[in-house]
């Protein structure tokens, strides 16, 4: 083999593994909408309280809103669980 084919070989060979190294390193970008997370995240917290025994208490829908001084509002969030 002479040393101009030995080089030809050693460029494709470098050159191949350049190309499958970067098409190994594509990355997939997805778009979560912050709102649909925060509703996601809220509904697994509830669960997870109702699995616990305690009381979720959800906030009041924006199709009825209620002031807070309101006797038929919902207790607020508590970051501490219900006391059995």
């Amino acid at each position: 083999m002479t040393a101009l084919a030995k080089n030809r070989r050693v460029l494709l060979g470098v050159l191949t593994g350049a190309a499958l190294m970067s098409a190994g390193c594509v990355t997939i970008n997805i778009y979560f909408p912050a709102a649909a997370a925060e509703k996601a995240a809220d509904r697994i917290i509830d669960e997870v309280w109702q699995l616990k025994g305690g009381v979720p208490s959800s906030p009041p829908s924006p199709s009825s809103p209620s002031s807070p001084s309101s006797p038929s509002s919902p207790a607020p969030k508590s970051d501490k669980p219900a006391a059995k």
